[in-house]
């Protein structure tokens, strides 16, 4: 497998975790724990399928450190073009009304996660890497 189609890959499955557990977090959580808690509830669930999610993707592709990044890098420019459309088209947002979401703390642990989501695949290949010359 090849980085950008690792990274497709990658992009898929997290995105398909993420939208379910966004939505049940809009529904469920949100009314009862506000939005900040709700992210805090759901953001360690995401980035611990990320986690597995990249691991398998990782095992199966085979790639060097530096294919990671390529791999990590395509996914999170899926992953902010997929937010961003979904923004627009779901919440009928402008590129300024979505880009002003990230003022608030939310959408910044959002995005904190997502960098995490994005150097995962350089941090487990090196750790394969390392694991295997030992």
């Amino acid at each position: 497998m090849k980085p950008l189609q690792a990274g497709c890959a990658y992009f898929a499955g997290v995105f398909a975790v993420g939208f379910l557990l966004g939505v049940l977090r809009t529904l469920v959580l949100v009314p009862r724990v506000g939005e900040l808690v709700a992210v805090l509830i759901e953001l360690p669930i995401v980035l611990g399928a990320s986690w597995l999610i990249c691991g398998r993707i990782l095992r199966q592709a085979s790639l060097s450190p530096a294919a990671a990044v390529v791999m990590g890098a395509s996914a999170f420019a899926l992953l902010l073009m997929a937010e961003l459309s979904l923004s627009m088209l779901l919440a009928n947002r402008s590129l300024a009304a979505h880009l002003a979401l990230y003022a608030e703390s939310p959408h910044r642990l959002g995005l904190a996660g997502q960098v995490a989501f994005a150097l995962f695949p350089v941090l487990q290949a090196t750790w394969q890497r390392r694991a295997g010359r030992g």
